[in-house]
């Protein structure tokens, strides 16, 4: 069970996952111990699942970002099996969900340009069996992006 404290600590990483344990420490006004012990254990029980650097995309050369609706033609448990295994590995879809409503899945693409984009759906996409419908939504602007989940 996360307790306040332990809510601190993940709002603190969450902000900054540099932040060292001394740090947190002072800031929660506690010795660096029980601090080091609290994440480990919420490591352990996969409360934090990993730390990472988030790159600004535009500095890496990844200038659209596209939402694209799939539909599938077939639902069948293995046809939903073969369509996640195929998409987990294709590295321009940078996040994906298996949604309730006209679609099926949504998949957040990141690609260098529209060229890139143009490859991307007839070469990768359209490889995989049993898409029955795409329809892409491009980034005009972006207003917030973030990874933090607010503890109160």
């Amino acid at each position: 069970m996360i307790d306040s404290t332990d809510k601190k600590i993940l709002n603190l990483l969450q902000k900054d996952c540099k932040t060292s344990i001394k740090e947190i420490a002072s800031k929660l006004s506690l010795t660096t111990t029980p601090i080091y012990e609290r994440i480990k254990k919420m490591e352990r029980d996969h409360i934090i699942s990993k730390y990472v650097a988030i790159i600004n995309k535009k500095s890496a050369g990844k200038n659209i970002t596209a939402f694209c609706n799939v539909s599938l033609k077939e639902h069948s448990k293995e046809f939903i099996h073969q369509f996640e295994k195929q998409i987990i590995d294709i590295t321009e879809i940078i996040e994906c969900y298996h949604v309730a409503g006209i679609y099926d899945y949504m998949l957040k693409v990141v690609v260098n340009d529209m060229d890139a984009y143009h490859y991307f759906i007839y070469n990768k996409l359209s490889a995989i069996e049993n898409i029955g419908n795409v329809r892409s939504s491009f980034v005009m602007n972006e207003l917030k992006e973030s990874t933090l989940i607010q503890f109160d």
